[in-house]
């Protein structure tokens, strides 16, 4: 490995070389000490209330009474959560860490199928699921080994309102399905009985898995990362080393829009800022981007973190212009490419740079983050940040002089510990030293600006969320009426890229429509393919492997011709 650094001169001012681990034992730790030091200042808001340091302090105390004392859940046990952005996650994933439990985030919107995979690959004991959800939960946990079920309504923490609002999620807006869980507890009950438990702290080290991160693979078939409490500790101060020039201490209020279950969110919005005792303004659902305007105007936000859809979309609302940006200082954008003209629309609108950043969910996430004193986009995702070392790999494993373009190599203390349960797996992308391959083809310039150039993989990401193909053929193989399948990403203005498939039909009857009807029962919404072409046949090498990157090339040129 060449020693030479260059990214170090271009440091901004401030930034060291290399952080301190050790000045915290967990996640935990830091958590209680945002406690300790903020308890008055507030701490999240979600639907006009808010909660303070101290309260969320004392609330996700009782849900970890609850979890030992009446569950006896013990250190290492895995919790599923299965909720958007609402004040119920931040006091359950607290709550479940200072009981030394590993947090399973899942996606709410999964089908069955992904729900039974991930609760059956992690061996969750117990899970949060938000009432809306709760009905695919019923579909699948008796396959599992959960034996402990919490459901909570939208408005359970929101007082009497919050009441009126479960009624009419449930009865008007007819968004709570249906759903037979008879042993399940509600999450206030949850709370009132907790509280009567004294909590016994674990003790917790760097070692110990605080998440499980589901993420794709090349296989298709989602897989843990364990991301140990190091892993997050080293990548908050990594991050927090790198923005907290820009940020002021107890002063900072930053937009929560994506979901805290994803890994950029949680280590950003939920730890980051939690340690400089921001106020995470939690919104529940981005995609009403009228009603997300109206939030923005109302929070007084200095910080907004989100993907390149996201920004997209708020600079096309009607009413986010004229919003008052004086107090903004930080846009990070990560989880996709930041496309040029976004970037530099964001900036003419509201004066802020939007700031490129570039991580994985195998690197708890941030591995790279542009100066946030940077006066225009650039088009690289940045610097390698504090004790992070990367490097540019050939094909056979040998590192390649400045400039050229090979697979990106990351090794760092944020780097997880491998794959749960998946030592198979782990060997593909950990080398014995420590370090990850990336998959993304990408080359760093003379300063240490590093340049995505291509993905290795195949792999497709919608809106900031990794897609594998694999996944997407295996399901809809399934369908009677198909021969062969083949997905590519295409590129899509809205979401970056968009699932196409080619299909070869069995059935010669069988139409476009069914065919999406038969993901959607099947897949999540961001997996859906948005196009399908039906072909004769599909190229294939000289062995019958399907080529997808001949589709892919034959699809580049049409846009060029």
């Amino acid at each position: 490995m060449s020693n030479q650094r260059p990214w170090l001169n271009h440091y901004p001012a401030g930034v060291s070389a290399e952080i301190d681990i050790n000045q915290y034992a967990s996640v935990t730790a830091v958590v209680e000490e945002a406690f300790e030091r903020f308890g008055q200042r507030p701490a999240f808001h979600s639907f006009g209330k808010q909660l303070t340091y101290a309260e969320v302090d004392k609330l996700s105390r009782d849900f970890a009474g609850y979890l030992t004392g009446e569950l006896k859940l013990v250190k290492g046990d895995r919790i599923a959560i299965m909720m958007p952005n609402c004040l119920q996650y931040p006091i359950a994933l607290f709550g479940a860490l200072r009981a030394g439990l590993t947090v399973v985030n899942t996606n709410p919107m999964y089908t069955a199928r992904e729900l039974k995979h991930q609760l059956e690959d992690s061996g969750a004991k117990a899970i949060l699921v938000l009432d809306n959800f709760a009905a695919t939960l019923q579909q699948v946990v008796a396959e599992t080994e959960v034996k402990h079920i919490i459901t909570t309504g939208i408005g359970d923490l929101l007082g009497a309102k919050g009441a009126v609002m479960n009624l009419v999620v449930k009865h008007v807006k007819k968004m709570v399905p249906p759903f037979h869980l008879p042993h399940a507890v509600r999450f206030n009950d949850a709370l009132s009985r907790g509280a009567r438990h004294s909590l016994t702290k674990p003790v917790i080290g760097h070692d110990d898995i605080a998440f499980l991160q589901y993420t794709g693979g090349t296989t298709g078939v989602a897989k843990g990362a364990m991301l140990t409490h190091g892993n997050m500790v080293a990548n908050m101060l990594q991050a927090g080393m790198w923005i907290g020039a820009n940020l002021k201490e107890g002063q900072e209020v930053v937009i929560t829009a994506l979901p805290l279950y994803h890994i950029f969110s949680l280590t950003a919005n939920g730890l980051v800022f939690m340690r400089l005792g921001g106020l995470s303004w939690l919104i529940t659902n981005p995609r009403d981007m009228p009603a997300f305007v109206k939030e923005l105007r109302k929070s007084g936000f200095t910080a907004l973190t989100g993907v390149n859809t996201l920004f997209n979309g708020l600079l096309n609302t009607p009413g986010f212009s004229e919003l008052d940006f004086s107090k903004l200082r930080l846009s990070l954008g990560g989880g996709m490419a930041v496309q040029r003209a976004v970037a530099e629309r964001w900036k003419k609108v509201t004066g802020c740079t939007l700031a490129e950043a570039y991580g994985l969910t195998e690197a708890s996430p941030a591995v790279c983050i542009n100066p946030l004193d940077l006066k225009d986009y650039n088009g690289s995702i940045g610097l390698p940040i504090p004790s992070t070392d990367i490097a540019i790999w050939s094909e056979d494993g040998q590192a390649l002089p400045q400039g050229d373009v090979g697979e990106l190599m990351v090794h760092g203390p944020q780097v997880m510990k491998g794959y749960w349960q998946r030592p198979d797996e782990t060997v593909k992308v950990l080398t014995p030293d420590g370090w990850l391959h990336t998959g993304d083809i990408a080359r760093i310039d003379e300063n240490g600006y590093v340049y995505i150039v291509d993905r290795k993989k195949d792999m497709i990401l919608v809106s900031g969320f990794n897609v594998y193909p694999n996944e997407i053929e295996d399901i809809v193989m399934k369908h009677p009426g198909v021969a062969e399948v083949a997905a590519i990403g295409i590129t899509d203005e809205h979401s970056g890229e968009a699932v196409k498939l080619f299909v070869v039909r069995k059935d010669p009857t069988l139409t476009v429509e069914q065919l999406k009807e038969f993901c959607r029962e099947n897949l999540t919404g961001y997996k859906r393919p948005r196009v399908i072409e039906f072909r004769d046949a599909l190229p294939k090498s000289n062995v019958g492997k399907i080529l997808r990157r001949e589709l892919r090339d034959e699809k580049k040129q049409a846009v060029a011709g």
